[in-house]
């Protein structure tokens, strides 16, 4: 993996990542203001690899380039070679010689792994089964932006143990975030990741498989849904999560003035009821739109021409 390249939350230092902060706020308040943005990435062009479908990720990385002046190539696993079995590793190297820089939404993050390794450009995980670790730069953003020091937040995450719930681990890992998550037995976070963040940091996240004890004086308390792409037929599953839903009833056991966080999309009725949805529908969707602002930083940082 490259310097610049940005695979996981822990590729980039704390102090970077509150250099990113800065920037993104300087970026979204132009933005709102009406304001054309500096051309940072004037002539630079941007490859958008998705093998699965999406909405906010794919236009916040178009619209972020098409802001700071590039420009972005969608490729869907249609549109490809890497669809009819060409190596990854060959796709990196041709890719490398026609543009600045790679986006890639995909299932394996050992794919993603193997592209930065032969990509001599800079490569960023848009999502795997295994991180989302954009979503995750967004979130932290959205809480220091709402809340100030995330440090002071503590957050629990009720539901699944995905990408998303991967990505918080290590960003509670790496910038200590107090954290706590409430998962069904067997449908708990990745031994494998865990192992793998307590050996490098030294970091064990509370794991409970009770939500109201875990959402006990919760100040923010986040959810996704429960069924990934490609998952949708694991009803055993729902069953599961059945006791894990974000609702009024559950967050009586959490502090007063708590707030609901989701990354979207958002099953109503399953992971989240829809009176908690709309009540806390203001933040979350900022936590949306911040998606464009942040990205618009990583890009900077990782495209632009250092001076």
């Amino acid at each position: 993996m490259k310097e610049r390249d940005f695979l996981a939350i822990s590729d980039l230092t704390s102090k970077e990542i509150f250099a990113l902060f800065k920037r993104a706020k300087e970026l979204k308040k132009k933005f709102h203001a009406g304001q054309k943005l500096e051309q940072t990435l004037k002539g630079k062009n941007l490859a958008l690899i998705f093998e699965k479908p999406s909405t906010r990720t794919r236009v916040s990385f178009e619209v972020g380039m098409e802001q700071l002046g590039g420009h972005a190539i969608f490729l869907s696993a249609g549109d490809s070679h890497l669809g009819r079995g060409e190596p990854i590793e060959d796709t990196a190297r041709i890719l490398s010689r026609y543009v600045d820089g790679i986006v890639i939404r995909t299932y394996s993050h050992e794919a993603v792994e193997t592209l930065a390794q032969f990509a001599t450009i800079p490569v960023i995980n848009a999502l795997t089964d295994l991180l989302h670790p954009c979503q995750a730069l967004a979130d932290l953003f959205t809480i220091q932006e709402q809340f100030g020091d995330f440090k002071k937040m503590p957050l629990v995450y009720v539901g699944d143990g995905n990408n998303v719930c991967h990505s918080w681990i290590m960003a509670a890992a790496h910038l200590g975030v107090p954290l706590q998550i409430a998962c069904p037995k067997n449908y708990g976070p990745s031994s494998r990741l865990l192992e793998r963040v307590r050996k490098t940091t030294g970091y064990v996240p509370t794991l409970l498989d009770d939500a109201v004890e875990a959402v006990r004086g919760a100040k923010i308390v986040y959810t996704d849904v429960w069924v990934s792409m490609g998952q949708e037929a694991e009803l055993k599953k729902l069953r599961a999560l059945e006791y894990f839903q974000v609702n009024g009833e559950l967050l009586k056991h959490a502090a007063p003035n708590v707030k609901v966080m989701h990354c979207l999309p958002a099953h109503r009725g399953e992971e989240i009821s829809m009176d908690v949805f709309e009540k806390h529908s203001a933040l979350i969707f900022e936590q949306a739109e911040n998606r464009l602002h942040v990205q618009k930083a990583l890009m900077e940082k990782l495209l632009a021409d250092e001076k």
